[in-house]
Protein backbone atom coordinates (compact mmCIF):
# COMPACT_ATOMS: atom_id res chain seq x y z
CA UNK A 1 0.00 0.00 0.00
CA UNK A 2 1.54 2.96 -1.27
CA UNK A 3 1.38 6.93 0.95
CA UNK A 4 -0.22 9.47 -1.03
CA UNK A 5 -0.23 13.60 0.49
CA UNK A 6 -2.35 15.53 -1.80
CA UNK A 7 -3.97 19.57 -1.61
CA UNK A 8 -2.05 19.51 1.85
CA UNK A 9 -2.12 22.74 3.67
CA UNK A 10 -1.66 23.67 7.15
CA UNK A 11 -0.61 27.04 9.30
CA UNK A 12 0.35 27.64 12.62
CA UNK A 13 -1.42 31.20 12.86
CA UNK A 14 0.73 33.02 10.31
CA UNK A 15 3.83 30.30 9.95
CA UNK A 16 2.94 28.39 7.29
CA UNK A 17 4.21 24.90 7.22
CA UNK A 18 2.50 23.32 3.76
CA UNK A 19 0.61 25.07 1.08
CA UNK A 20 -0.66 22.61 -1.15
CA UNK A 21 1.57 20.13 -0.61
CA UNK A 22 2.01 16.57 -2.44
CA UNK A 23 3.80 13.36 -2.45
CA UNK A 24 3.63 9.62 -3.19
CA UNK A 25 5.31 6.97 -1.46
CA UNK A 26 5.61 2.89 -2.39
CA UNK A 27 5.13 0.21 0.10
CA UNK A 28 8.68 -0.53 0.27
CA UNK A 29 10.11 2.62 -0.26
CA UNK A 30 12.59 3.60 2.39
CA UNK A 31 12.65 7.66 2.65
CA UNK A 32 14.83 9.98 4.10
CA UNK A 33 12.98 12.88 4.85
CA UNK A 34 15.32 16.63 5.15
CA UNK A 35 14.97 19.89 5.52
CA UNK A 36 15.97 23.31 7.63
CA UNK A 37 14.34 23.28 11.26
CA UNK A 38 11.34 24.07 11.33
CA UNK A 39 10.29 23.13 7.46
CA UNK A 40 7.62 21.01 9.13
CA UNK A 41 9.40 17.25 9.23
CA UNK A 42 8.29 16.29 12.19
CA UNK A 43 4.59 17.82 11.65
CA UNK A 44 4.28 15.67 9.28
CA UNK A 45 4.72 12.99 11.36
CA UNK A 46 2.65 14.36 13.70
CA UNK A 47 -0.18 14.09 10.99
CA UNK A 48 0.39 10.90 10.51
CA UNK A 49 -0.02 9.60 13.70
CA UNK A 50 -2.82 12.02 14.01
CA UNK A 51 -1.70 14.18 16.42
CA UNK A 52 -1.78 17.36 14.49
CA UNK A 53 -4.41 17.62 11.60
CA UNK A 54 -3.94 19.68 8.16
CA UNK A 55 -6.21 22.58 7.52
CA UNK A 56 -7.56 20.86 4.44
CA UNK A 57 -6.15 18.55 2.25
CA UNK A 58 -5.48 14.44 2.62
CA UNK A 59 -2.89 11.64 3.40
CA UNK A 60 -3.95 8.46 2.69
CA UNK A 61 -1.68 5.43 4.79
CA UNK A 62 -4.39 3.00 3.43
CA UNK A 63 -5.08 1.85 7.28
CA UNK A 64 -1.55 0.73 7.10
CA UNK A 65 -0.35 -0.01 10.69
CA UNK A 66 2.39 2.89 12.10
CA UNK A 67 5.31 2.76 14.32
CA UNK A 68 6.76 5.61 15.47
CA UNK A 69 9.87 6.39 17.13
CA UNK A 70 10.48 9.96 18.61
CA UNK A 71 13.53 11.91 19.40
CA UNK A 72 12.85 11.76 23.17
CA UNK A 73 12.11 8.43 24.80
CA UNK A 74 9.42 9.20 27.15
CA UNK A 75 8.54 6.59 29.53
CA UNK A 76 4.97 7.09 31.02
CA UNK A 77 5.31 4.13 34.18
CA UNK A 78 8.41 4.60 35.62
CA UNK A 79 7.88 1.18 37.60
CA UNK A 80 7.14 -0.54 33.87
CA UNK A 81 10.38 -2.98 34.18
CA UNK A 82 12.16 -3.24 30.20
CA UNK A 83 11.03 -6.79 29.20
CA UNK A 84 7.22 -5.61 30.18
CA UNK A 85 8.15 -2.46 28.19
CA UNK A 86 9.48 -4.51 25.67
CA UNK A 87 6.15 -6.82 25.37
CA UNK A 88 4.19 -3.84 24.88
CA UNK A 89 4.95 -3.47 21.23
CA UNK A 90 2.72 -5.69 20.44
CA UNK A 91 -0.99 -5.37 22.63
CA UNK A 92 -1.62 -8.83 22.61
CA UNK A 93 -2.66 -8.88 26.17
CA UNK A 94 -4.97 -5.81 25.79
CA UNK A 95 -6.65 -7.97 22.92
CA UNK A 96 -6.82 -11.33 25.01
CA UNK A 97 -8.83 -9.65 27.90
CA UNK A 98 -10.92 -7.83 25.27
CA UNK A 99 -11.62 -11.15 23.69
CA UNK A 100 -12.24 -12.67 27.25
CA UNK A 101 -14.72 -10.12 28.13
CA UNK A 102 -16.37 -11.27 24.69
CA UNK A 103 -16.88 -14.27 25.63
CA UNK A 104 -18.48 -13.23 28.80
CA UNK A 105 -21.08 -10.70 27.29
CA UNK A 106 -22.26 -13.12 24.60
CA UNK A 107 -23.47 -15.55 26.81
CA UNK A 108 -26.58 -13.01 27.72
CA UNK A 109 -26.49 -10.85 24.39
CA UNK A 110 -29.02 -11.44 21.42
CA UNK A 111 -29.84 -10.26 18.51
CA UNK A 112 -28.06 -6.87 16.81
CA UNK A 113 -25.90 -7.10 20.03
CA UNK A 114 -24.66 -10.74 19.51
CA UNK A 115 -24.20 -10.15 15.88
CA UNK A 116 -22.00 -6.82 16.91
CA UNK A 117 -19.94 -8.85 19.20
CA UNK A 118 -19.66 -11.73 16.90
CA UNK A 119 -18.17 -9.34 14.30
CA UNK A 120 -15.90 -7.73 17.12
CA UNK A 121 -14.77 -11.08 17.80
CA UNK A 122 -13.47 -12.06 14.64
CA UNK A 123 -11.83 -8.87 14.37
CA UNK A 124 -9.91 -9.54 17.54
CA UNK A 125 -9.14 -12.96 16.62
CA UNK A 126 -7.61 -11.79 13.17
CA UNK A 127 -5.17 -9.50 15.08
CA UNK A 128 -4.29 -11.68 17.50
CA UNK A 129 -3.19 -14.19 14.48
CA UNK A 130 -1.31 -11.77 12.97
CA UNK A 131 0.46 -10.09 16.29
CA UNK A 132 1.60 -14.73 17.05
CA UNK A 133 0.02 -14.42 20.14
CA UNK A 134 1.58 -18.18 20.73
CA UNK A 135 5.00 -17.68 19.75
CA UNK A 136 5.64 -13.37 20.41
CA UNK A 137 7.30 -14.32 23.53
CA UNK A 138 9.76 -16.79 21.88
CA UNK A 139 9.95 -13.68 18.60
CA UNK A 140 11.00 -11.26 21.21
CA UNK A 141 13.60 -12.53 23.07
CA UNK A 142 15.05 -13.62 19.80
CA UNK A 143 15.35 -10.18 19.17
CA UNK A 144 16.36 -9.52 22.54
CA UNK A 145 19.24 -11.52 21.67
CA UNK A 146 19.99 -10.28 18.30
CA UNK A 147 20.11 -6.48 19.79
CA UNK A 148 22.64 -8.07 22.32
CA UNK A 149 20.46 -6.70 25.35
CA UNK A 150 21.54 -7.70 27.94
CA UNK A 151 19.57 -10.20 30.18
CA UNK A 152 20.10 -8.56 33.28
CA UNK A 153 18.35 -5.47 32.11
CA UNK A 154 14.98 -6.91 31.35
CA UNK A 155 13.76 -6.54 35.43
CA UNK A 156 14.96 -3.65 35.56
CA UNK A 157 12.89 -0.99 35.86
CA UNK A 158 13.05 1.98 32.37
CA UNK A 159 13.33 4.62 34.62
CA UNK A 160 16.40 3.50 35.54
CA UNK A 161 18.18 2.97 32.24
CA UNK A 162 20.83 5.58 30.86
CA UNK A 163 19.97 7.63 27.54
CA UNK A 164 21.31 5.57 25.20
CA UNK A 165 19.73 2.08 27.06
CA UNK A 166 16.38 4.14 26.75
CA UNK A 167 16.51 4.08 23.01
CA UNK A 168 17.87 0.64 22.41
CA UNK A 169 14.49 -0.71 24.34
CA UNK A 170 12.21 1.96 22.22
CA UNK A 171 14.03 0.42 18.96
CA UNK A 172 13.72 -3.04 20.66
CA UNK A 173 9.97 -2.13 21.02
CA UNK A 174 9.26 -1.00 17.32
CA UNK A 175 11.03 -3.45 15.83
CA UNK A 176 8.73 -5.92 17.71
CA UNK A 177 5.61 -3.92 16.96
CA UNK A 178 5.52 -6.02 13.05
CA UNK A 179 4.12 -2.21 12.11
CA UNK A 180 3.77 -1.71 7.85
CA UNK A 181 5.22 1.47 8.27
CA UNK A 182 8.01 2.86 10.50
CA UNK A 183 8.23 6.20 11.53
CA UNK A 184 11.72 7.38 12.82
CA UNK A 185 12.20 10.95 14.14
CA UNK A 186 16.71 11.13 14.62
CA UNK A 187 17.03 7.19 15.80
CA UNK A 188 20.67 7.40 16.01
CA UNK A 189 21.08 9.95 18.56
CA UNK A 190 21.44 7.62 21.26
CA UNK A 191 22.89 4.22 19.68
CA UNK A 192 26.44 2.73 20.35
CA UNK A 193 28.15 1.43 17.35
CA UNK A 194 26.82 -2.15 17.44
CA UNK A 195 23.17 -1.28 18.07
CA UNK A 196 22.98 1.03 15.11
CA UNK A 197 25.07 -1.66 12.86
CA UNK A 198 21.89 -4.04 13.52
CA UNK A 199 19.45 -1.64 13.25
CA UNK A 200 21.03 -0.46 9.95
CA UNK A 201 20.57 -3.72 8.18
CA UNK A 202 17.44 -4.31 9.74
CA UNK A 203 15.96 -1.29 8.12
CA UNK A 204 17.88 -2.04 5.11
CA UNK A 205 15.70 -5.55 4.20
CA UNK A 206 12.72 -4.30 6.37
CA UNK A 207 9.23 -5.39 4.27
CA UNK A 208 7.80 -2.23 4.55
CA UNK A 209 7.97 1.02 4.54
CA UNK A 210 9.98 3.11 6.30
CA UNK A 211 10.35 7.15 6.89
CA UNK A 212 13.82 8.37 8.79
CA UNK A 213 14.49 11.85 9.58
CA UNK A 214 17.99 11.75 10.55
CA UNK A 215 20.78 13.94 10.29
CA UNK A 216 23.11 11.02 10.16
CA UNK A 217 24.33 11.03 6.82
CA UNK A 218 25.88 7.70 6.11
CA UNK A 219 23.44 5.84 8.27
CA UNK A 220 20.63 7.47 5.57
CA UNK A 221 23.11 6.43 2.42
CA UNK A 222 23.10 2.71 3.92
CA UNK A 223 19.37 2.52 3.95
CA UNK A 224 17.43 4.85 1.68
CA UNK A 225 16.31 4.76 -2.02
CA UNK A 226 14.45 7.87 -1.92
CA UNK A 227 14.73 11.24 -0.57
CA UNK A 228 11.54 13.99 0.51
CA UNK A 229 11.95 17.56 0.95
CA UNK A 230 10.02 19.18 3.07
CA UNK A 231 10.72 22.74 1.54
CA UNK A 232 10.77 25.63 4.03
CA UNK A 233 10.63 28.57 1.45
CA UNK A 234 8.03 27.13 -1.38
CA UNK A 235 6.14 24.90 1.46
CA UNK A 236 6.10 22.43 -0.98
CA UNK A 237 7.07 18.55 -0.69
CA UNK A 238 9.75 17.50 -3.34
CA UNK A 239 10.82 13.90 -3.97
CA UNK A 240 14.22 12.74 -5.27
CA UNK A 241 15.26 9.26 -6.16
CA UNK A 242 18.20 7.88 -4.50
CA UNK A 243 20.26 8.04 -1.32
CA UNK A 244 21.02 11.49 0.71
CA UNK A 245 24.41 12.08 -1.25
CA UNK A 246 22.26 11.85 -4.62
CA UNK A 247 20.28 14.04 -3.56
CA UNK A 248 22.38 16.87 -2.36
CA UNK A 249 24.05 16.70 -5.99
CA UNK A 250 20.91 17.06 -7.36
CA UNK A 251 19.19 19.57 -5.03
CA UNK A 252 22.53 21.98 -5.25
CA UNK A 253 22.37 21.86 -8.90
CA UNK A 254 18.45 23.32 -8.67
CA UNK A 255 19.67 25.92 -6.22
CA UNK A 256 22.20 27.07 -9.09
CA UNK A 257 20.21 27.01 -11.98
CA UNK A 258 17.31 29.01 -9.68
CA UNK A 259 19.82 31.42 -8.90
CA UNK A 260 20.47 31.92 -12.47
CA UNK A 261 17.08 32.58 -12.92
CA UNK A 262 16.38 35.02 -9.51
CA UNK A 263 19.03 36.79 -11.25
CA UNK A 264 17.33 36.90 -15.10
CA UNK A 265 14.28 37.47 -12.88
CA UNK A 266 16.01 40.64 -11.13
CA UNK A 267 17.03 42.17 -14.78
CA UNK A 268 14.07 42.09 -16.36
CA UNK A 269 12.12 43.78 -13.86
CA UNK A 270 15.28 46.26 -13.24
CA UNK A 271 14.55 47.15 -17.15
CA UNK A 272 11.29 47.19 -16.66
CA UNK A 273 10.78 49.48 -13.56
CA UNK A 274 13.24 51.89 -15.67
CA UNK A 275 11.17 51.61 -18.60
CA UNK A 276 7.91 52.45 -16.51
CA UNK A 277 9.60 55.38 -14.75
CA UNK A 278 10.63 57.22 -17.79
CA UNK A 279 6.88 57.16 -18.96
CA UNK A 280 5.82 58.50 -15.61
CA UNK A 281 8.31 61.26 -16.39
CA UNK A 282 7.79 61.39 -19.99
CA UNK A 283 5.12 64.41 -21.29
CA UNK A 284 1.47 63.82 -20.89
CA UNK A 285 1.30 64.13 -24.91
CA UNK A 286 3.48 61.47 -25.55
CA UNK A 287 0.54 59.35 -25.67
CA UNK A 288 2.76 55.88 -27.24
CA UNK A 289 5.04 56.19 -24.88
CA UNK A 290 2.26 56.42 -21.82
CA UNK A 291 0.10 53.61 -23.08
CA UNK A 292 3.61 51.97 -23.82
CA UNK A 293 4.52 52.73 -19.87
CA UNK A 294 0.74 51.62 -18.84
CA UNK A 295 1.71 47.85 -20.38
CA UNK A 296 4.75 47.70 -19.26
CA UNK A 297 3.65 48.58 -15.32
CA UNK A 298 1.27 45.79 -16.27
CA UNK A 299 4.03 43.15 -16.76
CA UNK A 300 5.94 44.59 -14.17
CA UNK A 301 3.65 43.41 -11.67
CA UNK A 302 3.26 40.45 -12.90
CA UNK A 303 7.14 39.47 -12.99
CA UNK A 304 7.35 40.89 -9.45
CA UNK A 305 4.79 38.19 -8.40
CA UNK A 306 6.20 35.03 -10.16
CA UNK A 307 9.49 36.33 -8.46
CA UNK A 308 11.90 33.42 -6.84
CA UNK A 309 12.38 34.28 -3.48
CA UNK A 310 15.96 32.99 -2.44
CA UNK A 311 17.30 31.57 0.96
CA UNK A 312 17.53 34.27 3.72
CA UNK A 313 21.25 34.39 4.92
CA UNK A 314 22.06 35.92 8.30
CA UNK A 315 25.84 37.17 9.26
CA UNK A 316 26.87 35.97 12.64
CA UNK A 317 28.03 38.41 15.05
CA UNK A 318 31.16 37.57 17.05
CA UNK A 319 31.19 36.68 20.35
CA UNK A 320 33.56 37.16 23.33
CA UNK A 321 33.50 33.81 24.94
CA UNK A 322 36.38 34.32 27.29
CA UNK A 323 35.73 32.78 30.89
CA UNK A 324 34.99 35.83 33.49
CA UNK A 325 38.15 34.45 35.69
CA UNK A 326 41.29 32.62 34.60
CA UNK A 327 41.29 28.71 35.54
CA UNK A 328 43.86 26.77 37.63
CA UNK A 329 46.26 24.63 36.14
CA UNK A 330 44.52 21.18 38.23
CA UNK A 331 40.28 22.42 37.67
CA UNK A 332 39.37 19.20 39.00
CA UNK A 333 40.76 16.34 40.20
CA UNK A 334 38.75 12.78 41.11
CA UNK A 335 40.08 10.42 43.90
CA UNK A 336 39.08 6.79 44.06
CA UNK A 337 35.96 7.45 43.55
CA UNK A 338 33.52 4.68 43.91
CA UNK A 339 29.67 4.37 42.55
CA UNK A 340 26.86 2.31 42.30
CA UNK A 341 22.89 2.78 42.04
CA UNK A 342 20.96 0.90 44.50
CA UNK A 343 20.57 -3.00 44.00
CA UNK A 344 22.56 -2.41 40.79
CA UNK A 345 26.56 -3.40 40.47
CA UNK A 346 29.67 -1.36 40.40
CA UNK A 347 29.39 1.23 37.92
CA UNK A 348 33.27 2.39 38.22
CA UNK A 349 35.29 1.50 41.52
CA UNK A 350 38.32 3.38 43.05
CA UNK A 351 38.02 6.02 39.73
CA UNK A 352 40.70 8.49 39.90
CA UNK A 353 42.01 11.15 36.81
CA UNK A 354 43.03 14.91 37.07
CA UNK A 355 41.84 17.68 34.41
CA UNK A 356 44.48 19.80 33.11
CA UNK A 357 43.60 23.14 32.73
CA UNK A 358 42.76 24.29 29.14
CA UNK A 359 42.65 20.61 28.11
CA UNK A 360 39.86 18.70 26.59
CA UNK A 361 39.01 16.13 27.91
CA UNK A 362 36.86 13.03 26.42
CA UNK A 363 34.69 10.45 28.70
CA UNK A 364 33.42 7.18 26.43
CA UNK A 365 32.29 4.00 26.45
CA UNK A 366 29.38 1.57 25.50
CA UNK A 367 25.87 2.79 26.14
CA UNK A 368 25.10 2.08 30.53
CA UNK A 369 28.85 2.70 31.68
CA UNK A 370 28.11 5.05 33.58
CA UNK A 371 29.48 8.66 31.29
CA UNK A 372 26.01 10.68 32.03
CA UNK A 373 26.30 9.18 35.91
CA UNK A 374 30.36 10.33 36.24
CA UNK A 375 29.14 14.02 34.88
CA UNK A 376 26.10 14.05 37.54
CA UNK A 377 28.67 12.91 40.19
CA UNK A 378 31.11 16.04 38.94
CA UNK A 379 27.98 18.35 39.33
CA UNK A 380 27.17 17.26 42.57
CA UNK A 381 23.63 16.19 41.16
CA UNK A 382 24.42 12.94 42.68
CA UNK A 383 26.95 11.23 45.65
CA UNK A 384 29.18 8.63 45.48
CA UNK A 385 29.85 6.00 47.81
CA UNK A 386 33.32 6.80 47.98
CA UNK A 387 36.30 8.75 46.81
CA UNK A 388 36.49 12.33 46.36
CA UNK A 389 36.09 15.15 43.41
CA UNK A 390 38.21 18.02 44.62
CA UNK A 391 37.33 21.35 42.39
CA UNK A 392 39.55 24.73 42.74
CA UNK A 393 38.83 27.69 44.26
CA UNK A 394 39.14 28.89 40.71
CA UNK A 395 36.85 27.00 38.75
CA UNK A 396 33.63 28.18 37.76
CA UNK A 397 31.54 25.38 35.65
CA UNK A 398 28.92 25.49 33.48
CA UNK A 399 26.78 22.32 32.67
CA UNK A 400 24.86 21.08 29.78
CA UNK A 401 22.60 18.23 30.34
CA UNK A 402 21.93 15.58 27.75
CA UNK A 403 18.14 15.76 29.01
CA UNK A 404 18.08 19.72 28.51
CA UNK A 405 16.85 20.28 32.30
CA UNK A 406 18.65 23.81 32.75
CA UNK A 407 15.65 24.84 30.25
CA UNK A 408 12.47 26.38 30.97
CA UNK A 409 10.20 25.63 28.96
CA UNK A 410 7.33 28.36 29.50
CA UNK A 411 10.25 31.35 28.95
CA UNK A 412 11.00 32.02 25.62
CA UNK A 413 14.07 31.85 23.99
CA UNK A 414 16.04 35.57 24.80
CA UNK A 415 14.88 35.05 28.59
CA UNK A 416 16.12 31.68 29.03
CA UNK A 417 19.63 32.93 27.76
CA UNK A 418 19.21 36.18 29.67
CA UNK A 419 21.56 37.50 32.80
CA UNK A 420 22.51 40.52 34.37
CA UNK A 421 26.15 40.48 32.51
CA UNK A 422 24.67 41.21 29.00
CA UNK A 423 22.16 43.78 27.18
CA UNK A 424 19.56 42.42 24.49
CA UNK A 425 21.75 43.30 22.16
CA UNK A 426 24.61 41.03 22.94
CA UNK A 427 22.06 37.97 23.57
CA UNK A 428 20.57 38.71 19.79
CA UNK A 429 24.11 38.68 18.86
CA UNK A 430 25.49 35.35 20.89
CA UNK A 431 22.10 33.56 19.78
CA UNK A 432 23.06 34.51 16.24
CA UNK A 433 25.68 32.38 16.22
CA UNK A 434 23.09 29.23 17.88
CA UNK A 435 21.26 30.29 14.32
CA UNK A 436 18.49 32.04 15.88
CA UNK A 437 17.62 35.22 14.36
CA UNK A 438 15.43 38.39 15.00
CA UNK A 439 11.94 37.33 15.99
CA UNK A 440 13.20 33.61 16.49
CA UNK A 441 14.26 34.72 19.70
CA UNK A 442 10.49 35.72 21.00
CA UNK A 443 9.69 31.81 20.47
CA UNK A 444 8.75 29.61 23.55
CA UNK A 445 10.80 27.09 24.25
CA UNK A 446 8.40 25.04 24.53
CA UNK A 447 7.15 24.75 21.16
CA UNK A 448 11.20 23.96 19.84
CA UNK A 449 12.61 21.09 18.00
CA UNK A 450 14.61 18.90 20.40
CA UNK A 451 17.60 20.28 17.58
CA UNK A 452 16.35 23.84 18.82
CA UNK A 453 16.61 23.35 22.30
CA UNK A 454 19.82 21.98 22.34
CA UNK A 455 20.92 25.38 20.39
CA UNK A 456 19.67 27.37 23.42
CA UNK A 457 20.79 24.92 26.40
CA UNK A 458 24.68 25.53 24.19
CA UNK A 459 24.40 28.58 24.49
CA UNK A 460 23.14 29.66 27.19
CA UNK A 461 26.29 27.04 28.76
CA UNK A 462 28.68 29.56 26.65
CA UNK A 463 26.98 32.96 27.93
CA UNK A 464 27.97 31.57 31.49
CA UNK A 465 31.39 32.55 30.54
CA UNK A 466 32.54 29.37 32.99
CA UNK A 467 36.39 27.89 32.72
CA UNK A 468 35.31 24.54 33.08
CA UNK A 469 32.47 23.59 30.92
CA UNK A 470 30.85 19.74 31.44
CA UNK A 471 28.91 18.72 28.07
CA UNK A 472 27.10 15.54 27.70
CA UNK A 473 26.24 14.61 24.21
CA UNK A 474 26.41 17.96 23.11
CA UNK A 475 25.30 17.70 19.21
CA UNK A 476 22.78 14.62 19.53
CA UNK A 477 19.86 16.54 17.58
CA UNK A 478 22.40 18.60 15.18
CA UNK A 479 22.85 18.09 11.55
CA UNK A 480 26.21 18.23 9.86
CA UNK A 481 26.14 21.65 8.86
CA UNK A 482 24.74 23.04 12.24
CA UNK A 483 27.42 21.00 14.20
CA UNK A 484 29.83 22.26 12.32
CA UNK A 485 28.88 25.86 13.21
CA UNK A 486 28.14 25.22 17.28
CA UNK A 487 32.03 23.13 16.85
CA UNK A 488 33.24 26.24 15.65
CA UNK A 489 32.05 28.03 18.93
CA UNK A 490 33.33 25.51 21.07
CA UNK A 491 36.90 25.46 19.58
CA UNK A 492 37.00 29.28 20.50
CA UNK A 493 36.56 28.99 23.70
CA UNK A 494 39.71 29.26 26.00
CA UNK A 495 38.80 27.55 28.97
CA UNK A 496 38.56 24.00 29.72
CA UNK A 497 36.09 21.49 28.39
CA UNK A 498 34.80 17.53 30.00
CA UNK A 499 32.48 16.01 27.27
CA UNK A 500 30.72 13.33 26.41
CA UNK A 501 30.22 12.14 22.78
CA UNK A 502 29.50 9.89 20.33
CA UNK A 503 30.35 12.19 17.29
CA UNK A 504 34.05 12.06 16.28
CA UNK A 505 33.74 14.92 13.71
CA UNK A 506 32.56 17.00 16.99
CA UNK A 507 35.25 15.89 19.19
CA UNK A 508 38.16 16.30 16.40
CA UNK A 509 36.65 19.90 15.49
CA UNK A 510 37.00 21.05 19.34
CA UNK A 511 40.40 19.20 19.77
CA UNK A 512 40.84 16.89 21.99
CA UNK A 513 43.59 15.83 24.28
CA UNK A 514 42.97 12.91 26.41
CA UNK A 515 39.89 10.22 26.37
CA UNK A 516 38.93 8.45 29.59
CA UNK A 517 37.89 5.14 28.56
CA UNK A 518 34.89 3.62 30.63
CA UNK A 519 34.15 1.19 32.13
CA UNK A 520 37.71 0.51 32.38
CA UNK A 521 38.80 3.31 34.11
CA UNK A 522 42.28 3.87 31.54
CA UNK A 523 43.29 7.51 30.52
CA UNK A 524 44.37 7.50 26.98
CA UNK A 525 46.19 10.05 24.88
CA UNK A 526 43.95 11.05 22.12
CA UNK A 527 44.40 9.79 18.84
CA UNK A 528 42.60 9.83 15.66
CA UNK A 529 43.18 6.06 15.13
CA UNK A 530 41.93 5.21 18.54
CA UNK A 531 39.00 7.09 18.35
CA UNK A 532 38.17 5.29 15.05
CA UNK A 533 39.11 2.18 16.86
CA UNK A 534 36.52 2.09 19.42
CA UNK A 535 33.90 3.85 17.72
CA UNK A 536 33.82 1.67 14.20
CA UNK A 537 35.42 -1.32 14.39
CA UNK A 538 33.98 -4.16 15.46
CA UNK A 539 35.86 -4.95 18.61
CA UNK A 540 34.75 -7.97 21.19
CA UNK A 541 32.26 -6.67 23.72
CA UNK A 542 34.67 -6.70 26.74
CA UNK A 543 36.48 -3.95 25.14
CA UNK A 544 33.96 -2.55 23.05
CA UNK A 545 31.64 0.76 24.42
Amino acid sequence: MSMRGKNMHLAFGLEVIFDDAEFVISDKDKVGIVGVNGAGKTTLFKVLLGKESLDSGIISTGNSRIGYLPQEIVVENEHQTVWDYLRAGRPIKALEDELNDIYVRLETAQGEEQERLLRRMGKVQELLEYFECYDAEDILFDLVNEMEIDLDLLERPMSELSGGQKSKMAFCQLLFSKAEILLLDEPTNHLDVSTKDYITKYLKTYNGMVLIISHDVDFLNQIINKTMLVNKITHKIQMYDGDYTTYQKKYAEEMRLREMTIVQQEKEIKTLEEFVLRAKQASQTNHALKRMGQERALRLEKKRAEMLTRLKTYKRVKMDIRPLREGAKIPLEVESLTFNYPDQPLLYKNLSFKINGGERFLVVGENGVGKSTLLKLIMNILQPQGGKIRYNDKTDIAYYAQELEQLDLEKTILQNVDGDKYTEWQLRGALSNFLFYEDDVNKKVKVLSPGEKARVALCKVLLQKANLLILDEPTNHLDPETQKIIGGNFKLFEGTIIVVSHNPSFVEQIGISRMLVLPFGRIEEYSHELLEYYYELNTPDEEKY
